[in-house]
């Protein structure tokens, strides 16, 4: 899968808002390049929630374990749930031990190097291996996004 593709796909889903920062928007340097997608069918960025999938393409600092600094390396990033978690690493999301994998190793579902605590899975360069499973975690995040969003509007209605 490249870039683009993931992009594409997430970014096809209903009321999906795709944040591509990049010089002179305003957003930090850092982020220029990566990708957010949120749930906001109002399109608007969502000040109270994060962003249930992420594209990134370099270290960040305390990020390094993946080495995106080789040549045409990223990480998809995706907030899954705990199920998705627990079925993917076969430990709980605060479980050092779902962490104790190569977090540089590509085309494999693992917990993200640095947000595996709180559940959140990655994939370096999604290939041939992982691709139809990145997709469905992706929609998984979508759906579990959206869940949230509608719940939150529900509660406001009131």
């Amino acid at each position: 899968m490249t870039i683009d593709e993931i992009i594409g796909f997430v970014g096809g889903l209903d009321g999906v808002l795709t944040l591509r920062p990049a010089p002179g928007d305003g957003s930090p340097e850092i982020s220029w390049g990566d990708t957010f997608f949120y749930y906001s069918p109002d399109g608007v960025v969502p000040t109270t929630t994060q962003p249930f999938a992420t594209v990134v393409t370099k270290n960040y600092p305390g990020d390094e374990a993946s080495r995106l600094d080789r040549p045409d390396a990223f990480r998809v990033n995706i907030s899954a749930g705990k199920e998705a978690f627990i079925r993917w690493t076969g430990h709980a999301p605060r479980d050092p031990a779902a962490t104790e994998v190569d977090s540089s190793a590509t085309d494999t579902v693992i917990a993200h190097p640095v947000y595996g605590t709180v559940g959140w899975l990655a994939v370096v360069n999604p290939g041939s291996r992982s691709e139809a499973v990145t997709r469905e975690l992706l929609r998984t995040a979508y759906q579990l996004a959206r869940s949230r969003y509608e719940r939150r509007a529900g509660s406001t209605a009131d």
